[in-house]
């Protein structure tokens, strides 16, 4: 039964092998076959060669129409990869352009802010030194001001510190290289100042706001709102026509200033020598230090409103 078996599976294996080896024959006679007709008669192989390509070619379109679309995919793709390289570049190039559009538009304000500097004509004999503001500093001051100019550039105690729009306020210490600068509404600063057409005289005292005070003024004098504020250049504190503000409020007898330099940051000064010395300590030390002898000449004094001036605006 075993054998039987056996030779059941043979059969069917000897006869796949004869098959496979008859069909590997036939197909080797009929390309002989097509070879030989081929060089005898071309037209007719032509004509069979038409007819099998006419059967074929819609079975190749359709065949084809895979491939088609993976080429389609494949373009897809390398495009989709092409825009997202070109859109990293665009968004760095945006990001560079950002940064230098920052750059510019503080160099435009910086630019502006000399510009203003600029408009002030200084007297020929004055002395100017340009400092760029590099803190707000508290300190001693309640408002007051870091600028990166000291005594090698030549900036000394009570040099007046201006910008585009008119006082910021004087020097009120001195390193080597950095000064203090007491603003014009700090509680410590004093000037005297004109009013108005009439230039009527008066005392701006800062008291820590943004809007400094009149002081000293005449009870019958008339001021009104928007009456411009300048220095008066009594007590050769700051020359005269410094411009600080205008009349901002009157409220019982209490006169506001709204100051000039409050319109935008400060971030450049021009400190300018104007060569007075009403206010800086060291030359009235120095000549109080001075020995007087018998028969020298006595310092000649300061007349009493001058004197009260500048003993007001150096408090």
């Amino acid at each position: 039964m075993t054998d039987i078996s056996r030779l059941d599976h043979r059969v069917p294996a000897a006869c796949r092998t004869l098959a496979q080896w008859l069909l590997y024959v036939g197909l080797v006679l009929a390309a002989v076959m097509l070879m030989i007709l081929g060089r005898a008669n071309g037209q007719v192989m032509e004509r069979m060669r038409i007819q099998v390509v006419d059967v074929l070619a819609p079975i190749i379109d359709m065949m084809s129409l895979p491939v088609d679309a993976v080429v389609v995919a494949a373009q897809t793709i390398r495009a989709w990869t092409a825009l997202a390289e070109d859109n990293a570049a665009l968004r760095h190039d945006r990001d560079r352009l950002l940064g230098w559009k920052d750059v510019a538009l503080r160099l435009e304000a910086e630019n502006a802010q000399l510009r203003q500097l600029l408009h002030f004509v200084a007297d020929p004999q004055t002395r100017t030194v340009g400092a760029r503001v590099v803190a707000d500093n508290g300190g001693a001051f309640a408002r007051s001001l870091i600028v990166a100019a000291g005594r090698h550039h030549g900036v000394g105690k009570g040099h007046a510190v201006l910008n585009g729009a008119g006082l910021v306020g004087r020097i009120a210490a001195v390193a080597p290289r950095s000064a203090q600068v007491l603003l014009v509404s700090d509680l410590n600063f004093r000037v005297p100042v004109a009013i108005g057409p009439a230039r009527i005289r008066a005392i701006l005292a800062g008291d820590n706001s943004d809007e400094p005070r009149i002081t000293h003024l005449d009870p019958d004098a008339f001021v009104e709102v928007g009456d411009r504020v300048v220095t008066s250049g009594d007590g050769e504190a700051f020359p005269d026509d410094l411009p600080i503000g205008t009349i901002a409020s009157i409220d019982n007898r209490t006169i506001r200033v709204r100051l000039f330099t409050d319109a935008s940051p400060i971030e450049h000064v021009r400190i300018v020598d104007f060569g007075l010395q009403g206010i800086i300590d060291e030359a009235r030390e120095a000549l109080s230090a001075a020995p007087a002898g018998p028969s020298g000449p006595a310092a000649p004094a300061a007349s009493p409103p001058v004197a009260a001036m500048a003993g007001s605006a150096s408090r």
